[in-house]
């Protein structure tokens, strides 16, 4: 079993009539995530019609920081003009207990 010890929190909130593009980028992103062996977890859940998140966890702040500077990341910020309301939140933060497979 993977250790996690720090992982993300990121709020999006859709601009109106990009809701579904903005749920189909989140399910595209999984693909992106796969080729990070440190993203130990990963989920793109729906709040609300326009709300979304994103909750991943890693071992390390490195593996954190790398997934931040990675594809997905930068893709998000490439298409958050476009497709978000606002700039993404996000929260880092500390782990304090999991259960994982």
């Amino acid at each position: 079993m993977a250790d996690v010890k720090v992982g993300l929190y990121v709020y999006i909130e859709a601009k109106p009539g990009k809701e579904e593009e903005v749920a189909d980028f989140l399910r595209q992103g999984l693909a992106l995530v796969q080729e990070e062996p440190d993203t130990v977890a990963w989920f793109a859940v729906r709040l609300s019609t326009t709300a979304f998140a994103i909750f991943d966890a890693f071992p390390t702040d490195s593996a954190r920081q790398t997934h931040l500077n990675g594809r997905l990341g930068k893709a998000l910020i490439e298409r958050a003009s476009d497709l978000l309301s606002q700039p993404p939140s996000i929260e880092r933060l500390d782990v304090l207990a999991h259960k994982l497979p």
